[in-house]
Order: C-alpha cells, then sequence, then structure tokens
C-alpha cells in the first residue's frame, strides 16, 4: 500500500485540512514574504478584460485584488479552496471590498463544480494540487482551449544550505515532498512544455504555459 503525508508520495487531503486549520489565523503574515513571486506570477496570465479566471488553492483570497485588476468588472474570479476556515477569511476580504464579480467555492479542487469555462488558472503555492492528478484533470477541463496556466511555489534547489528554508517552509504548507524538485511536472505532462523560472537561490519557481489551441 502506497503511503500518504510527507514520507509518502500522495497528498493527504485530511492532513491537508488540518494543516490549513491551524494556519488560517497566520497564513497572510506567512506569505507576506511572497508576495512578489504572487505579483510575478499573476502578470504571467497576462489576463485581459472580461476573462474568467481561476484561483485554484485561493486560500484567504490574497490573489483576489490581483486578478480582479487584470479582469475587470466585466470578468470573473472563480476562487477554490476545500478549507473553510480559509475560504471563510476569503469571504470576508470580499465582503468589506463589495467585489461583486469574486466567486469563492469551498470544495475539493477534484470535485470542484466549477460553474463557467474559464480563460486563465492559476495555482500559487499549491504543491499537493498540482500532485493531484484528479484535481489537475477537473481544472483543465474547465479551461477554454488557448488558456494560460501558471504555477508557483517552492522547489528544491541546486544549493544544498538553501534546501533548509525550503524544507522548514514545506513543512508547515504540504503533506507530500513528493515532486519537489519539478513540482510543475504533471501540469507540463497534461499542458506541454511550459517556461520555468527560478527565483530567491532556485527555491521559488514560476512556471507558465497555454493549452493547445484545439481541445
Amino acid at each position: 500500500m502506497r503511503k500518504t503525508g510527507k514520507s509518502g508520495p500522495d497528498p493527504d487531503r485530511t492532513e491537508a485540512l488540518a494543516l490549513y486549520r491551524q494556519r488560517a489565523a497566520r497564513y497572510d503574515l506567512e506569505m507576506a514574504l511572497f508576495e512578489p513571486i504572487r505579483r510575478m506570477a499573476i502578470s504571467r496570465l497576462a489576463l485581459r478584460h472580461g476573462d474568467v479566471v481561476l484561483d485554484v488553492g485561493c486560500g484567504t483570497g490574497l490573489s483576489l485584488a490581483l486578478l480582479r485588476q487584470g479582469v475587470g468588472a466585466k470578468g470573473r474570479v472563480i476562487g477554490i479552496d476545500q478549507s473553510p476556515e480559509m475560504i471563510a477569511k476569503a469571504k470576508a476580504r470580499v465582503m468589506q471590498n463589495h467585489w461583486r464579480n469574486v466567486v469563492l467555492l469551498c470544495s475539493p479542487v477534484e470535485t470542484a463544480k466549477i460553474p463557467r469555462p474559464a480563460d486563465a488558472a492559476l495555482f500559487h503555492f499549491t504543491h499537493d494540487l498540482l500532485r493531484r492528478s484528479d484535481a489537475l484533470a477537473n481544472v483543465l477541463h474547465h479551461l477554454k482551449p488557448g488558456a494560460r496556466v501558471v504555477a508557483s511555489g517552492l522547489k528544491w534547489s541546486w544549493a544544498i544550505p538553501a534546501n533548509l528554508f525550503v524544507w522548514s517552509a514545506a513543512l508547515h504548507s504540504v503533506t507530500t515532498l513528493e515532486g519537489l524538485d519539478k513540482p510543475w511536472s504533471r501540469l507540463a505532462a497534461r499542458i506541454g512544455p511550459l517556461n520555468v523560472e527560478t527565483l530567491l537561490l532556485d527555491t521559488v519557481y514560476i512556471a507558465s504555459g497555454q493549452l493547445a489551441d484545439q481541445a
């Protein structure tokens, strides 16, 4: 039997729910260091006014404002996260800002009922989701031909000392270390070659690509 969790290859949904229940209150502060990465990742989506964009694993909604700027008042942002605690904070953010074109789904990504086809999808620091074939399949099924896809997050570095930082951060954010050398590999296997940029001594990546025009 294959093991789950950090010692094995399979992301563990139950473990992830418990992890993010604990992290929800301090999540925004923990992610502050990576805000420049978020901005870079969203810029790679090349959003246009009127687009529909998926924020996959949206957490507390830290990406929502930038995504809304990209799609404009006539566009739509659809955030998906399985953690009730994280979604509650995202909903509070939406209500506080009176964002009427943001839809939030509290659901596992692999079974989320995404209401409409999307022009783009963001996976920002969502390693577990990128290693779940069923989650990727559901998201990609709801993307239009030619949709832009961007994934970003932690990765193992060529700089051995820097991996202490990656390991420490991963302990608090993922349930599996499988694929941390190339977290985007399963996404690339489904949509084709990705442009991969690495930053911060190779500890962080931004991978961007596009679905084929023909489904």
